[in-house]
């Protein structure tokens, strides 16, 4: 389960007299009173924290979904924020999951049937307003924990996936991508496959630096989240695996797939805007959940030996 210590959007919709806000469980006063304020419902996130502390309900805020208004006095803010809501229903979204995966989330936590999910999320509207260049909204659910009304439909929750997902877009990235001569779905793609490798957290902008200099050097990604995506299963993979003809496979296409192959998280997108600076051209994962860098297939071959060789002998 992923801790959540910030607000998310409800998905439902706003208009000028009503502001849908879901406060996740455990969520910090300063990230409920920024959200609050950054959403025109109260004008001042100090202020807000000022009174919780005079009227000692810093501990006292209740997660759930709240319908406000704008511009409301903090002292009736703060009345319902205790106060709380009827119960919701709630869901996690894992880093990396696919559309499919999700689907199976749908039925099992909120018993949404999977085909229901899996129409919706082809909606042409939504996919328009995340403009991907696939038939789905693959890469765009962003993975965290939502709340949700027991009573929402399956293209409001994906609404406010997608909420989410603006809400931890920086509009600072979108100069980042002219940049780097990439769209905003070609840099999730590239996200999503970052986010497939597992990569431990201090090698992610590493792992990012690999694919960026692959593909500025005109060399297949070679990805084996793209592999396991084609075959649309998570197992080992065996030689054979990397031959399946698929326009997901790196290993035999150039360039990025043809979308996401998953819900990349913040840091995977952050790590794909901004690689590390390297002249490695290969990685390979060890044991322990690092990666290993060369430069050379020469050097990578003998990396993974070494690898293999240090496996067999903690067997």
């Amino acid at each position: 389960m992923l801790t959540i210590v910030a607000l998310t959007g409800c998905g439902m919709p706003e208009t000028p007299d009503r502001i849908w806000v879901t406060v996740p469980e455990n969520a910090a006063i300063t990230a409920v009173a920024e959200s609050l304020e950054t959403r025109g419902v109260i004008g001042s996130g100090d202020a807000l924290i000022s009174y919780l502390r005079m009227v000692r309900k810093t501990d006292s805020i209740k997660p759930g979904m709240y319908d406000l208004l704008p511009r409301t006095p903090i002292a009736k803010v703060v009345h319902t924020l205790v106060a709380g809501v009827a119960p919701v229903d709630s869901i996690t979204i894992p880093e990396r999951a696919t559309l499919a995966e999700i689907a199976v989330v749908f039925q099992n936590s909120l018993g949404r049937p999977v085909d229901r999910f899996l129409t919706a999320a082809r909606a042409p509207h939504l996919r328009a307003r995340v403009g991907t260049r696939g038939e789905t909204l693959e890469g765009y659910l962003f993975p965290t924990s939502y709340y949700v009304r027991t009573t929402a439909s399956v293209s409001e929750i994906l609404e406010q996936m997608i909420d989410e997902f603006e809400a931890n877009w920086s509009r600072a990235w979108n100069a980042r991508l002219d940049t780097l001569g990439f769209s905003r779905d070609e840099l999730v793609t590239l996200a999503s496959i970052i986010s497939g490798e597992m990569a431990h957290e201090e090698d992610r902008a590493l792992v990012s630096s690999v694919y960026h200099n692959r593909l500025d050097g005109n060399m297949r990604l070679q990805a084996d989240p793209t592999v396991i995506y084609a075959l649309g299963e998570r197992r080992r993979l065996r030689n054979r695996d990397y031959q399946i003809a698929s326009p997901y496979n790196t290993y035999r296409i150039a360039g990025l797939p043809p979308h996401p192959i998953g819900q990349p998280s913040r840091e995977s997108i952050v790590a794909a805007l901004y690689p590390d600076s390297s002249d490695y051209l290969y990685f390979v994962a060890t044991a322990e959940g690092r990666h290993l860098f060369s430069r050379s297939y020469r050097e990578h071959l003998a990396t993974i030996r070494a690898v293999r060789t240090r496996s067999i002998s903690r067997r």
